[in-house]
């Protein structure tokens, strides 16, 4: 699959094996910047990595953020190579963002190859060209769009991944059939449990098939400007929860359940027809099954999270909602009170006490 940015074209291939990695390694050019827990697990399939070109990633959100980055830039600046230098980053999301954000601004943007370990970032974020960065409490509020030249996506990966990370992925495949409208939502509900038990042609077809419906979405909008902010859907919310949890809950679980909150304001308005939310609420539900403190939930911790999101653009709440007809539309007069109830809709949906 080729992705048209306005930077280059860069490709997304599904590969078998790890070749690639272990022939970069002989490349004295070439850096790897690895979440540690990959590396542990697959250190024998990546090749005998020297220890001046690895960086290895404590990948967790608190450490998403600018002196992270330029701890790598400094080790990597130790390199004979300098705009030549190739940046190989393996990891999920965390990785994603740190990494792209240093191969954008080390000498003003060098080669930049991803392999996404997780599921969430290989149905998703991988293409798009967006990195973000933690900062000063706010999530995701420094940022670029630099896109990897070249991204190999190895569902071998996906196997090793927790019950818990592997359904965070989930939660965006189920969101983009959602946003495909009514066959979408047929074709989540006739293959969730496949999903769920992690048949390997199920879950690579579904891989494709989100990447192929987000890349016509930022290839029309790469900046973000118009058509692309409807990929927002349900995280207006999902953010918020990521936000109050303290990223307890990870980033595609919090997307289900901003979905199930988004609908639910919609079908309170008389926007949504309650059959279709219902339908999207109980695809939710069965990967929804990490254990949810009521705390986490409480309304003035999901307000204040909401408006410290930095997409929002006043002091009104915006959001994006689904019509009776499932298409999606920006709304920027949400209530705290739809919200307060939608989230205690949620807690009841989920049985959280």
């Amino acid at each position: 699959m080729d992705i048209v940015s306005k930077f280059k074209t860069y490709k997304v291939d599904f590969i078998e094996n790890l070749d690639f990695v272990k022939n970069a390694v002989n490349s004295a050019e070439t850096y790897f910047a690895i979440d540690k827990n990959i590396f542990d697990l697959y250190r024998n399939d990546f090749g005998a990595i020297p220890e001046d070109r690895l960086y290895l990633i404590d990948a967790i959100e608190q450490n998403k953020n600018i002196e992270t980055v330029i701890d790598i830039c400094e080790k990597m600046t130790s390199m004979p190579s300098k705009r030549n230098t190739h940046l190989i980053s393996i990891g999920g999301g965390i990785t994603q963002d740190i990494t792209g954000f240093v191969a954008n601004a080390l000498y003003r943007g060098i080669k930049w190859t991803f392999l996404p370990s997780t599921l969430l970032a290989a149905c998703d974020s991988c293409i798009g060209g967006k990195t973000s960065l933690n900062c000063k409490g706010f999530k995701n509020l420094l940022g670029t769009f630099f896109p990897p030249d070249e991204i190999k996506i190895y569902p071998e990966f996906f196997k090793t991944l927790t019950e818990r990370d592997f359904n965070s992925g989930l939660g965006e495949v189920v969101k983009f059939n959602v946003m495909a409208g009514k066959e979408g939502i047929d074709k989540i509900e006739a293959n969730i449990e496949k999903l769920t038990s992690r048949d390997n042609q199920t879950v690579n077809a579904f891989c494709h098939t989100s990447l192929s419906f987000k890349k016509d979405f930022i290839e029309e909008d790469e900046f973000d400007k118009g058509r692309r902010i409807l990929l927002n859907f349900a995280h207006t919310f999902g953010h918020a929860f990521e936000t109050s949890s303290n990223y307890g809950i990870p980033h595609g679980s919090a997307v289900a359940m901003g979905m199930i909150v988004a609908n639910h304001i919609s079908v309170k308005r008389g926007t949504m027809d309650e059959s279709f939310a219902k339908r999207i609420e109980e695809v939710c539900k069965k990967i929804l099954t990490l254990p949810l403190e009521l705390e986490w939930f409480e309304n003035k911790t999901i307000i204040s999270a909401i408006k410290k999101d930095k997409k929002q653009v006043d002091k009104s709440i915006r959001a994006v909602l689904m019509s009776n007809d499932l298409s999606l539309h920006i709304v920027t007069n949400v209530t705290e009170e739809e919200i307060f109830e939608a989230v205690k809709y949620l807690t009841g949906v989920l049985n959280i006490k």
